[in-house]
């Protein structure tokens, strides 16, 4: 198994910058992960070769038997063996193996386990090539699993660490007493769109976490019909842009289930080392699994193709808005957003066309919201000429689709939800000049004009714990959208922002300032909510409280401290101009 060289012709290059990509362009990075994957794989052994563990003697082979089964393997079918190997556990468990021998990484098994993974993966490809052979390999949790394949429950002697026989001849392959494809075998199940299938159903692969390994969690077979069922209606969605439904089965390989959650918060999640996996919650419906297949593949694609070429220089500390996060972001991180949620705003203005105000609703948000994160990084001096021109490439398709309009009901609710986001995130993440806010307290009412806001060029942007998540109001509002009310409980909503959303503007501004005169001040979700009441009412002092809600906050609290006076919220912000 050798790497080669990777050339990358200008009509994919341009695509791939644009967000875009068809089958072509992802059988190029696939090519590229390749090289990566073959790269992991000759550190760990490497790294492996001098260490092996005295306790893991008495219960696997040498490692270098492993190795050479792989290799015999690869001879005999390298096609099959080198789908296996670019299978994503398979990155991630040698991304972790690495990891935890060169003393990077820690983890609740012994090192031997996660290094004798590797008779679990060269066993899978002897399977694969149909040789008959004899190894032995990890028991984890009391399962067996051969990646890509599937798993037995064969349960250790005692505790949760342990090894199994996986011997194979005449065609019968058998882990322990199970048979595979017999009784007691677990096979990973297909997803299918018609007549074929196109990724696999990881719910047992201790690497099918992306980063640590974890126990097989096999799912029902209820379920797993249901995750067969939404996911061909999901691709018959994205086969509405046949180039982008080809793209996606050329470069992902596997689903990897997670419980529902709650309704419009799905929770997805891909990795770097597990190219082609897509970590994901029971979706709700078949177009919110499509809408999360093209965001993940979206971060795959970026993932590939920043293993070929430099976007950003490592270093430094900075953290950015991220639209979509709670927390702030550092560079790559929100390089990644952006081209995610590029791929995510075209998924919603290809779904414009359908009865209700959803589809038009998301295209809105994320519009707006990944444009305003492509500004805020465009000037980052980490930034190569080549992230520089992906940034402008986005901007430009972006700023264009700025010109289609949305219906009036939509639009309301993206920009109220974009407003809200972005104020929050401030109240709680940025941290003003406490020279600033001292002096701010000590102007406020000693002079008859509006007080100037001064630039935040000398703000702080710090990681602060948030109450609740920043997305609460806007999932009020797709509620509101779709149902006409809201007749569940969302987590962490208050009957204030029930108020909100559904137009009772008094009662919101009431209840917010409240909150905030009743409590410690330090409310950033009511100073926010307090700001998008007083828009709605046109109210003046909206406008500060929404763009610099941090160092109007910061001021109530320097007041509240030094005179232990209560300033009303509203009167403060409307103290204070912005120009």
């Amino acid at each position: 198994m050798e790497t080669r060289q990777h050339r990358v012709d200008q009509a994919d290059y341009r695509q791939l910058l644009r967000g875009r990509g068809g089958p072509g362009a992802v059988s190029l990075l696939n090519d590229g992960e390749r090289s990566w994957r073959l790269l992991l794989l000759r550190a760990l052994a490497d790294a492996t070769e001098d260490t092996e563990d005295p306790s893991a003697t008495a219960l696997l082979p040498p490692l270098q038997d492993g190795w050479r089964l792989l290799t015999r393997a690869w001879r005999t079918a390298p096609t099959e063996v080198e789908r296996l190997l670019l299978y994503p556990a398979v990155g991630t468990w040698a991304a972790h193996a690495l990891r935890r021998v060169r003393g990077t990484a820690s983890g609740d098994s012994p090192l031997w386990v996660e290094t004798g993974h590797l008779h679990s993966v060269a066993a899978s490809a002897a399977v694969l090539a149909g040789l008959d052979f004899r190894t032995r390999v990890p028991v984890r949790d009391g399962w067996a699993v051969l990646p890509c394949l599937g798993g037995a429950r064969v349960g250790p002697a005692d505790g949760p660490w342990g090894a199994v026989d996986v011997r194979a001849g005449a065609g019968v392959v058998r882990v322990g007493p199970v048979t595979v494809e017999g009784d007691g075998w677990h096979a990973l199940r297909e997803l299918r769109a018609g007549d074929h299938a196109l990724l696999l159903l990881d719910d047992i692969d201790p690497y099918r976490g992306l980063r640590e390994p974890r126990s097989p969690e096999p799912v029902a077979p209820d379920t797993a019909a249901r995750w067969g069922e939404l996911f061909a209606d999901a691709w018959q969605l994205l086969n509405n842009d046949p180039e982008s439904a080809d793209a996606a089965a050329t470069g992902l390989r596997s689903v990897v289930p997670r419980a529902p959650s709650e309704r419009y918060r799905p929770h997805s999640a891909s990795s770097g080392d597990a190219f082609g996996a897509v970590l994901a919650s029971e979706p709700d419906d078949a177009e919110q699994f499509a809408c999360t297949l093209v965001h993940e593949f979206q971060h795959h694609k970026l993932g590939s193709f920043m293993h070929l070429f430099t976007l950003y220089d490592d270093g430094g500390t900075e953290r950015f808005y991220a639209p979509w996060r709670d927390d702030p972001r550092p560079l790559g991180g929100l390089l990644q957003g952006v081209y995610a949620f590029f791929g995510v705003t075209r998924f919603w203005r290809g779904r414009r066309q359908l009865p209700g105000d959803l589809a038009e609703f998301e295209f809105a948000l994320w519009r707006e919201q990944t444009l305003a994160a492509l500004r805020g990084i465009r000037a980052a001096e980490r930034l190569t000429s080549l992230g520089r021109e992906l940034v402008d490439e986005l901007t430009g398709c972006l700023t264009a689709w700025s010109e289609e309009r949305v219906s009036a009901r939509a639009g309301e609710a993206a920009a109220l939800a974009a407003a809200d986001h972005r104020a929050t995130w401030r109240a709680y993440h940025v941290r003003p000049s406490a020279d600033a806010v001292a002096r701010a307290a000590r102007a406020y009412g000693s002079t008859g004009g509006a007080l100037l806001v001064p630039p935040s060029v000398e703000d702080t942007v710090v990681v602060a714990r948030t109450h609740r998540g920043l997305d609460t109001r806007a999932v009020l509002l797709r509620r509101l959208l779709v149902d006409g009310a809201v007749t569940e409980t969302v987590e962490g909503a208050r009957p204030e922002d029930l108020a909100l959303v559904t137009g009772d503007h008094d009662t919101a501004r009431t209840r917010f300032g409240d909150r905030i005169l009743h409590g410690d001040g330090q409310d950033p979700d009511a100073w926010s909510g307090l700001g998008l009441a007083l828009r709605a009412q046109g109210h003046p002092a909206a406008e500060v409280l929404l763009r610099r809600p941090e160092f109007v906050m910061a001021v109530h609290t320097a007041l509240r401290h030094d005179t232990e006076a209560y300033p009303d919220p509203v009167r403060l912000a409307d103290a204070f101009s912005l120009r």
